[in-house]
């Protein structure tokens, strides 16, 4: 009863603290004449990823890292298929010219390359798959791309974003710092209870690892991609999710495999990894089509999740 108590508790918090994370990021945004993509791809996407950056460190410092891959690789097509997918279904999410021309391509070119550096017995088939630490140093120069069109984006700026400024600078920024907090704390409030109750009723811990591990971390990008849509954001909603998954892809993965060394990853095969690539070429793809991802559309990535996550326990 304690745990089912916290889990619902955590579940409150994480669903208050992303809306106003939310209003926060927007008013700065509007205030400063920042660009609110770029608001979304930094603050948002590298705050609510926290929970991978610590899963990750500590599973490949300790050995096991391939629940760092397993949590990077399921958060990226959760990310896609059903966070997008399910604010998609709620309300269609218009995707700007710039999005379609600039940041989408960047995502995926970088988990295209994310794909390929994990194919080894693709090229040779006598090796094992592994990631090693030159396939990280490639991740972060990547990364490096990324970051270079980041600051492109702040020496331009934008005055074009129009709205209500709810919140004053000093508050906004206050805001924003206090409700990541609420939010990672949340994340791993939900984690731990389910993860709990889980083991209490007998659930197995592949189930644990694959559906309340991976999809409770990616509860902040969840709440946070469907606040956005809702409120007409976006440019936040879609920022959100290719800002974390370039971050997850590259400095999540990337920077404890330079550190600590490399990876086996016997546990993945090639339906993971075209399930990963599909992620980012379906989004690319829809937002491509109308700028707009349709509610069609966003059944048709729903039924993709429903599919690889069948695929994943009867495999």
């Amino acid at each position: 009863m304690k745990e089912l108590i916290l889990l619902i508790f955590g579940l409150f918090l994480i669903v208050k603290s992303a809306d106003i994370l939310v209003s926060a990021s927007s008013s700065l945004a509007l205030r400063f004449k920042i660009p609110k993509m770029l608001v979304a791809l930094t603050i948002m996407a590298f705050g609510t990823c926290a929970p991978e950056v610590a899963i990750s460190f500590q599973s490949v410092q300790s050995g096991d890292g391939q629940i760092a891959f397993a949590n990077v690789i399921g958060s990226c097509i959760i990310n896609v298929f059903l966070i997008i997918g399910m604010a998609s279904l709620i309300k269609p999410i218009k995707v700007k010219h710039a999005t379609i021309k600039k940041e989408l391509p960047i995502l995926l070119l970088i988990t295209s390359a994310f794909s390929i550096l994990m194919l080894d017995r693709l090229f040779d088939p006598f090796t094992n798959n592994v990631f090693s630490r030159s396939d990280g140093i490639i991740l972060i120069l990547l990364f490096c791309i990324f970051v270079s069109y980041l600051i492109g984006l702040v020496r331009k700026g934008s005055d074009s974003d129009t709205g209500d400024i709810k919140y004053g600078s000093f508050m906004s920024l206050l805001l924003i710092i206090l409700s990541l907090i609420v939010i990672i704390f949340s994340s791993d409030l939900i984690v731990d209870n389910a993860v709990i109750l889980a083991d209490k009723f007998g659930i197995s811990k592949k189930i644990i690892t694959m559906v309340i591990i991976v999809i409770g971390t990616s509860l902040p990008e969840l709440i946070m991609t469907i606040t956005s849509a809702q409120k007409g954001e976006f440019d936040m909603a879609v920022g959100n999710i290719i800002g974390t998954n370039i971050f997850n892809i590259c400095i999540v993965l990337g920077v404890p495999v330079v550190i600590y060394g490399s990876v086996s990853l016997g546990g993945f095969n090639f339906i993971d990894i075209m399930f990963l690539f599909l992620s980012s070429f379906c989004l690319f793809l829809f937002a491509k089509s109308e700028k707009t991802i349709s509610r069609y559309e966003a059944i048709f990535m729903l039924c993709l999740f429903i599919i690889y996550y069948v695929y994943l326990f009867i495999a």
